[in-house]
């Protein structure tokens, strides 16, 4: 039997390379996104490196890369190289809008079938299911731009000791 060839890896740098469809959209990766930007957050201006973010957030190293790459991407987070290396937050986290994050990670575009991207509607036109849907979306993205990821990080020390008591990061 022959051996299958994997498909070869899109050039460095290019959109295929950058956004892994698996860490692209859906609710389990806006729910790692949120949490590595806390993390990273509780963190603040001092940076931490993947493996540090992965045994404080219980995300695999391998997890964290992928979502480090789309939150780099999206411009929420910056890495350096050198003694100290890392990544930290590329603005402060007063100025990321929750709701941006939700943007950024999720399709929303396919929330339902009837919406542009959600593999249309029998019933589209007539039914009020669409404009209900997309006015409770939209006060939901609302309600969390009024949220600002420094709001889900009250108390950094509390945070990372909650997350994990014995680590050396929380020191």
């Amino acid at each position: 039997m022959p051996k299958s060839v994997p498909s070869p890896r899109p050039p460095r740098g290019s959109a295929a390379a950058a956004e892994p469809k698996e860490a692209r959209s859906g609710t389990q990766s806006i729910e790692r996104a949120v949490l590595m930007l806390r993390v990273i957050a509780s963190r603040g201006r001092r940076g931490m490196r993947i493996a540090d973010v992965a045994g404080t957030s219980g995300l695999t190293q391998s997890t964290c890369f992928r979502m480090l790459q789309c939150l780099q991407n999206e411009g929420l987070v910056v890495t350096f190289r050198g003694r100290g290396g890392g990544m930290r937050l590329a603005r402060p986290a007063d100025q990321i809008a929750v709701g941006d994050v939700v943007r950024r990670f999720e399709n929303l575009d396919s929330f339902v079938a009837c919406f542009p991207g959600g593999g249309g509607c029998v019933v589209n036109g007539p039914c009020a299911l669409k404009p209900a849907l997309g006015e409770a979306l939209a006060a939901f993205l609302a309600h969390l731009d009024g949220y600002r990821l420094s709001d889900l990080v009250p108390d950094r020390a509390a945070f990372l000791e909650r997350l994990l008591p014995d680590s050396p990061v929380a020191a």
